[in-house]
């Protein structure tokens, strides 16, 4: 199997559980959008209780790739403090090796508020995360691994983004990169194309999917990607997810789930499960059949630190021969 390692926002994630009015007349918080904040938002006693993980899109991806076994790693900034610990500690139980620097800063924290239907809203102070720059690349860390894995958050950061793109390419790794957010791809339109000219597998959901094709349909908007990347995702929620690599092109319906409980993280275990399939050599639609599985079982719990026995019913679905390990 071949390996995986990431790089994103190192974030440790503050979920909360709240009524629709509370995050509009107390929060002030738009419903299902992310906000950047300069300080991590705290809720009064009496509105709710945090469930705390480690979090941001490509730690969770990574997160997910390690309860699989697939010993991927991770690249980001923390700060000198009981999150950042939290952070390193949980990344070494299970099995992800830290490439994690240390800042003056304090760790970021994604305040993330979780309405009755499943909606989740974030206030996201990256505090460290966001001082990752792109002379704290070492160049070593990437040595072990094939894959390269880039939050679309990232992108922001043009310099960084082209740094680690510079270095895996001259290390023939395999370049994969999740669009993130439409909003985050419109106010940056130009580099998010002219990247993709780099990338060799992109994933996108169906507003990500417009926003880089200028409007065109999900189906429309996988052609126009191909154009750039080897192999192109497009996720379009309960109807499933296409995908597209040179020219096959394969729709796989979604997984049923009983109940969304919350969909943080449902994009970044989609992602997970389908490098997961890459890295062994599975076919086209078993890659987007194991991501299906996983973004289904995450949304049924709250947040993506997922109980163990959960985990070892994903493990029996895309790998039964692992499904021993815990």
């Amino acid at each position: 199997m071949k390996r995986i390692i990431g790089i994103g926002n190192a974030l440790v994630d503050a979920l909360a559980q709240v009524s629709d009015e509370v995050l509009q007349k107390d929060l002030h918080l738009p419903k299902g959008g992310m906000q950047l904040v300069d300080t991590p938002i705290r809720l009064p006693d009496a509105m709710g209780v945090y469930k705390y993980a480690t979090g941001g899109s490509a730690c969770n991806t990574i997160l997910a790739l390690g309860h699989l076994d697939a010993k991927p790693a991770i690249i980001g900034k923390i700060g000198n403090d009981v999150y950042g610990q939290f952070f390193h500690d949980n990344c070494m139980s299970h099995g992800i090796r830290p490439f994690l620097l240390r800042d003056e800063l304090p760790t970021g924290v994604a305040s993330t508020f979780i309405t009755p239907d499943g909606q989740r809203t974030f206030g996201t102070c990256l505090g460290a995360a966001a001082n990752l720059q792109p002379e704290d690349i070492n160049p070593e860390w990437l040595e072990d691994y094939d894959y390269l894995y880039i939050e679309g958050y990232l992108v922001q950061n043009h310099a960084l983004v082209d740094r680690i793109v510079q270095l895996a390419r001259e290390r023939s790794m395999k370049i994969c990169l999740d669009l993130a957010s439409y909003n985050i791809i419109l106010e940056d339109y130009d580099y998010f194309l002219n990247l993709l000219k780099s990338v060799d597998i992109v994933f996108a959901n169906e507003g990500e999917a417009r926003a880089i094709s200028g409007g065109k349909s999900p189906r429309a908007a996988i052609d126009e990607l191909s154009r750039y990347c080897e192999t192109s995702i497009v996720k379009i929620g309960p109807e499933g997810a296409m995908a597209k690599q040179g020219s096959e092109f394969v729709k796989v319906p979604a997984r049923p789930v009983e109940k969304v409980i919350d969909s943080t993280g449902a994009g970044d275990f989609f992602a997970a499960g389908f490098l997961y399939g890459h890295s062994r050599g599975d076919r086209l639609s078993e890659c987007v059949r194991k991501a299906s599985i996983l973004a289904a079982y995450v949304i049924e719990e709250i947040g993506t630190d997922l109980p163990e026995p959960v985990w070892d019913a994903i493990r029996r679905e895309v790998s039964p021969l692992k499904a021993l390990h815990s």
